[in-house]
């Protein structure tokens, strides 16, 4: 399965990062970077979770992140 992560600076100066395949997976940064680090560390745990308790089974997973223009 691949994951994507999308991201975008927020009005207020903030990053927002999110796994678009796991709703709900978000993060916030003080700098795109930081963002998207966050939403990978979420990213693996959210699917850790859902491994130890059977509710997946296990994945190849790959991480795709867009580059901004």
């Amino acid at each position: 399965m691949n994951f994507t992560i999308e991201h975008e600076q927020e009005s207020d100066g903030r990053w927002l990062a999110e796994v678009m395949e796991l709703p709900g997976v978000m993060a916030y940064g003080a700098s795109a970077m930081e963002a998207i680090s966050r939403v990978e560390v979420l990213a693996l745990r959210v699917i850790a979770e859902r491994l130890e308790h059977n509710e997946t089974e296990p994945l190849s997973i790959n991480i795709s992140i867009p580059l901004a223009a």
